[in-house]
């Protein structure tokens, strides 16, 4: 089927305002609780995911939705929303104001529209397959730089490389990469999208967690390497193309 991207950009964003009114009162105010995986979960992410589930299902009910605290059906022959309300848990849970609320959508199995919102900073990156990517209304631009030596560079949570069997990867990023940062979650995403941050690598994800970057990235002159999947999870490199090059060698050395 044909997608209308204008509406579905519309309603997705929409959605991300409310789930802002979610999560922004409850910032610094709500305590946390474990789920049955070891992950944290807030009342704000509950709130924020009924809150966008509600407005994505009455802009586009034939759609299906998946989200990351209320899960959800397989997306079949449909299009198919997923929903992380509030992706960086537990640095939302600890007051630091990076978290983020990511939407996308899922068609024939690829994704084709990506939303990263940061509320605490008042930044939204949104784009889609063909339509570029824009912060806040304006273009923009994955960085020029190339070289690990000079570049910025960010990564995941080390314990993920370790979770991936890429210690070595880690190790020699360590070594090589002069400004290696820890810059974690879809807030790192959204640096990379901007410029700021060159390549981002980020292992043993969900698929909520990467669809956004994984359009929008492309969509910002960038590129995007899905690693092959690992016990369900999902891994990425993106950013700068050449660097993004080099990074991705690196796992394939070993």
């Amino acid at each position: 089927m044909a997608l209308d991207f204008e509406a579905i950009c519309v309603a997705a964003e929409a959605a991300a305002d409310a789930a802002r009114g979610e999560t922004l009162p409850r910032f610094r105010r709500v305590g946390f609780e474990t789920k049955a995986d070891g992950s944290p979960v807030t009342e704000a992410d509950k709130a924020a995911e009924r809150a966008i589930r509600a407005t994505l299902g009455a802009a586009f009910p034939d759609f299906g939705i998946r989200g990351e605290e209320y899960g959800g059906e397989a997306g079949g022959d449909r299009p198919q929303w997923l929903v992380d309300p509030i992706d960086g848990t537990i640095g939302f849970s600890r007051g630091i104001p990076l978290f983020t609320t990511l939407i996308s959508l899922i068609d024939e199995g690829e994704p084709v529209f990506g939303l990263i919102d940061c509320p605490a900073l008042d930044e939204r990156y949104v784009g889609w397959k063909g339509g570029g990517c824009r912060r806040n209304g304006e273009p923009t631009r994955v960085s020029d730089e190339s070289d690990p030596r000079r570049a910025i560079v960010s990564h995941g949570d080390p314990f993920c490389f370790e979770l991936w069997g890429a210690m070595p990867v880690f190790e020699r990023m360590a070594r090589e990469c002069a400004l290696l940062r820890g810059y974690t979650d879809a807030f790192g995403h959204a640096q990379v999208l901007g410029g700021g941050i060159a390549a981002m690598v980020d292992l043993h994800c969900n698929a909520w967690d990467l669809a956004p970057v994984q359009v929008l990235a492309p969509e910002a002159g960038g590129r995007c390497v899905t690693l092959p999947e690992r016990d369900g999870k999902l891994g990425v490199v993106f950013g700068n193309p050449e660097l993004v090059e080099t990074l991705a060698g690196w796992f394939e050395a070993g």
